[in-house]
């Protein structure tokens, strides 16, 4: 039986003020590999990190992390966890070298295990040539990199990433992706918030959503597809009446485009007339992005 890594139940966080940010969540998550929690903004999400990372006392209801409760057993909580906290930040004097290798000897490591360590997250996060440059003289996206190397370093049997790509370029983001996939096949699991959902979709092994403080949603990517009943959809950017498109489908305004989803054989005949009048047309299956929009719609 895989190993249960995260257990919510009717887990509620009241801020002062009466601001209910998480209203009685229950879910868990099995097994080693990578577990995403989405949502909008202020839909709960780093309440819930920093719950089950030790940093904050629920309002009711219980959590643990790798069978341990996050309020009783705190310190084993955090004994095998790393967490990055989205507003987490570099310190300007020091390089990525020092940032890496002296959190892994305050957590205890040896000096020989901190250099091996340390020397094997920055190699991985494509840092080796900027391990010496202070932390002031980094572009963002370096300085961001450097605080991923810092909980991947330390091996722990869970990482609690919180937007852990954010602000960073394609290349680099795919970069981390392969690292957080070769970190779940040797070290652990990662519980992961972002608001990539190409990320999501890619990386993924289990999701939750969350709207207004509570799930909305659970299960695999493919499994959360399934939510949607349509399966195709088709992007046009003019030449079609509001009313035209809906008898294909349903309508998503996105941007200066409108989103059909419908199923194979309409989607057809769309692209075929769009062609014909010489409109802009883009068609494919849903993805994890139309999942989202049309569940966190449906929360509202």
């Amino acid at each position: 039986m895989n190993m249960e890594i995260l257990k919510a139940m009717e887990l509620t966080k009241i801020y002062k003020g009466g601001v209910k940010a998480l209203d009685n969540v229950s879910f868990d998550f099995y097994g080693q590999g990578v577990f995403t929690i989405l949502g909008r903004n202020g839909a709960g999400k780093t309440t819930f990190l920093r719950i089950i990372g030790t940093q904050l006392l629920p309002s009711k209801g219980k959590a643990y992390v790798l069978g341990y409760d996050v309020v009783k057993e705190s310190k084993n909580v955090r004994k095998n966890i790393t967490v990055m906290p989205q507003e987490g930040s570099t310190l300007p004097p020091l390089t990525p070298w020092d940032h890496v290798y002296y959190t892994l000897r305050i957590r205890g490591f040896s000096k020989e295990e901190a250099r091996e360590n340390a020397l094997e997250a920055l190699s991985a996060l494509e840092l080796l040539e900027y391990k010496d440059v202070h932390a002031d003289q980094l572009s963002g996206g370096l300085r961001q990199r450097t605080l991923v190397a810092m909980a991947m370093a330390t091996k722990s049997k869970l990482l609690l990433l919180d937007e852990p790509t954010l602000g960073l370029d394609p290349l680099s983001r795919r970069n981390i992706w392969k690292v957080i996939r070769e970190y779940c096949k040797k070290y652990g699991s990662i519980i992961l918030t972002t608001h990539y959902l190409d990320e999501a979709e890619i990386l993924s092994d289990d999701i939750v959503i969350l709207n207004n403080g509570k799930v909305i949603a659970k299960g695999s990517v493919e499994q959360l597809k399934s939510e949607v009943r349509e399966k195709v959809k088709v992007e046009v950017y003019n030449g079609f009446t509001e009313e035209e498109l809906r008898s294909y489908g349903r309508i998503v305004v996105v941007g200066d485009r409108k989103r059909v989803l419908t199923d194979e054989k309409s989607a057809q005949e769309l692209v075929k007339i769009s062609i014909k009048r010489g409109v802009r047309v883009q068609t494919s299956p849903i993805t994890l992005d139309d999942v989202f929009v049309d569940l966190a719609a449906e929360g509202e």
